[in-house]
C-alpha cells in the first residue's frame, strides 16, 4: 500500500495514512476508502503563533515492542481475548501509540526464515488480532522494526489492511508521514529503522528532511524509530554507531538528537529488547527504549531485564512544548502478556540508567514515577 498524506476521521481521531475514513457504513461502522489528492490537508506551519487562551494540551503514551503471539502454534489462550487487559488503564491517554512487532497476516508463502535457517526468528498473528489492539485503546502502530516484513511485502500490506479494518492507523514505510488529530492538535507521527521499505534511520539528512516536512503538516510531531543493538545487556547508551549480528543499528543519541533539531517533539525508542535510559534535549524528551511490552506464546524473552516494559505517558502542549510526564512500569507475565508491576522495577532500572548515562541531560524521576527535565 502506498504511503499518502490523506485524512481520516474516526472516533473524534483524524489520520493522515494511505486510506481515508468515511463515517456511516450499511452497520453504522467506519468504511474505508482509498485516498485522493482532493482528501490532503492544508499544510499549516507549526511557526503560526496562536492566542495565548486557545492554548491547548494533549497526552500520549507509548509503548515498546509488541508480539501477541506467533501463528499458527504459539498464540495466546482464548483467542487473544484480554491480552492487554492488564495495562488498558495505563495506556490510556488522547493518542496511544505502540511498536508492532509482528505482521498481522495470513502466510503469504514467503516467509524470512528458511526451513534450513538457525537463530532466525519470524513473527505473525491472525488479522484479527488487530482487534485487539484496537481494544488496549491504540490509535496509532508503528511497522518500522526487523519483523515488519517477516512474510515478505505481501504480509506488510495485509497489515496496514488489518489495521485500517479497526480504525487504526500505521506508520513507518518509506516517506509515510501518519497525522493523527486529536483535541483540535494535529499530531504527526513518522516510524524509522535500519530497514529496507522503512524510513532509514542511517541516512540522518534525509530522514531530517521528512521531519522538516511532517512540520509542516502537523503541530507536533513524533518520531517512532527502532534503533541500537539488541540482548540484555545492551541497556546502556553511549554516543556512536551500535552494530548487531553484522547490521549498522544506527547511532541512536546522534540520530534522536539531529530529529529534534530538525522539528521532531518527541522521540520513542524500541529495538534493544530492553529500558535504555531517557534523556532531555533541547527541552524535548527522547525514550531510547522501552523495552519489550508483549511476548504472547513464549515469543519474546522474559528473562532478567528483558521481562520488563514501560507505559511512557507526556502531556505536551499544541506546539510540542514540555507540561508533564510519568514512567508506568510493566512486566510480561507467564503468558507473556503485559502486565503494569507495582514493585516498579522498570522504573527503577531508568531512573538509575538515566542518571549513568546522561549526568547532565537524564531526565528525573520521582517514586511514582513522575517526568520532570533536570534541574539546571
Amino acid at each position: 500500500m502506498a504511503a499518502g498524506v490523506a485524512v481520516a476521521v474516526l472516533l473524534g481521531v483524524t489520520f493522515a495514512a494511505a486510506a481515508a475514513v468515511k463515517l456511516g457504513g450499511p452497520d453504522g461502522r467506519a468504511v474505508w476508502q482509498p485516498a485522493t489528492p482532493t482528501t490532503r490537508p492544508t499544510a499549516t506551519p507549526r511557526q503560526q503563533e496562536e492566542p495565548a487562551e486557545q492554548t491547548r494540551r494533549i497526552s500520549l503514551s507509548a509503548t515498546g515492542d509488541i508480539v501477541m503471539g506467533n501463528a499458527p502454534n504459539a498464540l495466546p489462550a482464548n483467542n487473544g481475548e484480554g491480552f492487554f487487559d492488564g495495562v488498558k488503564e495505563a495506556l490510556r491517554a488522547d493518542l496511544v501509540m505502540g511498536n508492532l512487532e509482528q505482521p498481522l497476516t495470513d502466510d503469504t508463502g514467503r516467509s524470512k526464515c528458511g526451513a534450513e535457517s538457525t537463530g532466525c526468528h519470524q513473527f505473525r498473528a491472525p488479522p484479527a488480532y488487530a482487534r485487539h489492539l484496537k481494544d488496549a485503546g491504540f490509535h496509532v502502530l508503528n511497522q518500522a522494526n526487523n519483523h515488519g516484513n517477516d512474510y515478505g511485502p505481501q504480509g506488510y500490506e495485509n497489515t496496514q489492511k488489518a489495521l485500517e479494518e479497526h480504525g487504526l492507523a500505521h506508520t513507518g514505510a518509506v516517506d509515510q508521514i501518519t497525522v493523527v488529530e486529536v483535541e483540535g492538535v494535529k499530531v504527526a507521527v513518522v516510524g524509522f529503522s535500519p530497514y529496507a521499505g522503512n524510513n532509514s534511520l542511517l541516512n540522518i539528512g534525509k530522514a531530517e528532511k521528512v521531519i522538516e516536512k511532517a512540520t509542516t503538516m502537523a503541530d507536533i510531531v513524533v518520531v517512532q524509530v527502532h534503533m541500537g543493538a539488541e540482548g540484555a545487556d545492551k541497556n546502556r547508551v553511549r554516543p556512536g554507531t551500535e552494530m548487531f549480528l553484522g547490521e549498522n543499528r544506527g547511532d541512536p543519541i546522534r540520530f534522536a538528537h539531529a530529529m529534534i533539531d530538525a522539528g521532531a517533539d518527541l522521540i520513542v525508542g524500541h529495538g534493544p529488547h530492553v529500558l535504555r535510559a531517557v534523556e532531555f534535549y533541547e527541552g524535548r524528551l527522547i525514550a531510547y527504549s522501552l523495552g519489550n511490552f508483549a511476548g504472547g506464546g513464549g515469543t519474546l524473552s522474559r528473562n532478567g531485564p528483558l521481562g520488563l516494559g514501560a507505559v511512557l505517558k507526556v502531556e505536551l502542549e499544541a506546539d510540542g512544548t514540555w507540561v508533564s510526564g510519568e514512567f508506568v512500569s510493566t512486566n510480561m507475565n507467564g503468558a507473556g502478556k503485559p502486565v503494569t508491576d507495582p514493585t516498579k522495577r522498570s522504573l527503577k532500572m531508568v531512573t538509575d540508567l538515566s542518571k549513568r548515562d546522561f549526568p547532565r541531560t537524564g531526565a528525573e524521576f520521582d517514586k511514582s514515577g513522575k517526568i520532570a527535565p533536570p534541574a539546571t
